[in-house]
């Protein structure tokens, strides 16, 4: 007798989550289960997810600080969120919606890049691209926004290299329940936001996978 999800579980969230557990990320990539949202749907799930630093590509150099050790943190975060509501929404256009958001610290000279949302926002679409999801075809109602903030220091703290921080938000729906395939758009997105490169073609690595700890977790009241 094959198992049905837990009662009340849609079967299609259900068919959801199973899709991205079996999503083999680069090893980079730590994902970390959070407490969803509420309120927003019926049903939730949410993960955070860091980009470590890993051989041979090692950290991007931030600066030049040399009185912080950098190697133990993140090269990029973010959250990867599902949102599924059997009834739909209206704004989605579905009964899905990924929500996703992405952040890291850029070189300074990359404040004065007229082009960098533009080129920020590319990423979106080639990470996507590169997951073989077709804007129209496999998501619709995509959005979102890329933030940029130059910091600079004073004072006490004259003489800390400034920084760019990134923000990419951006929330897109899937038109079927194979969201394996958007976190790994996400995570694409994630490791690019953080200058590490590409795996060569043919080159593989270890990987990691998100791991649903308890089904019924996911079923978030409103």
């Amino acid at each position: 007798m094959t198992s049905g999800p837990p009662t009340g579980v849609p079967v299609d969230f259900a068919a959801a989550l199973a899709d991205l557990r079996r999503q083999a990320l680069r090893a980079e990539v730590r994902l970390t289960e959070i407490p969803a949202p509420r309120r927003v749907a019926p049903f939730s799930v949410a993960l955070s997810g860091d980009v470590l630093p890993g051989a041979p590509q090692g950290r991007p150099d931030r600066g030049g600080d040399k009185d912080h050790d950098h190697s133990d943190e993140p090269l990029a975060t973010g959250r990867f969120v599902v949102l599924h509501d059997p009834a739909g929404q209206e704004a989605w256009h579905g009964t899905f919606r990924v929500v996703t958001l992405v952040r890291a610290t850029l070189e300074p000279e990359m404040a004065a890049d007229p082009m960098l949302a533009d080129v920020a926002w590319s990423w979106v679409h080639e990470c996507l691209e590169s997951a073989g999801l077709a804007p129209g075809t496999d998501t619709v109602a995509d959005g979102g926004t890329v933030t940029r903030v130059l910091s600079q220091s004073y004072g006490a703290l004259d003489g800390t290299p400034d920084a760019v921080d990134l923000e990419i938000r951006a929330s897109w729906t899937p038109l079927d329940t194979l969201l394996g395939r958007h976190l790994s758009a996400w995570a694409a997105l994630l490791t690019m936001a953080a200058g590490v490169p590409p795996l060569p073609e043919g080159v593989a690595t270890l990987t990691r996978r998100f791991t649903d700890r308890s089904r019924q977790r996911h079923t978030v009241g409103p």
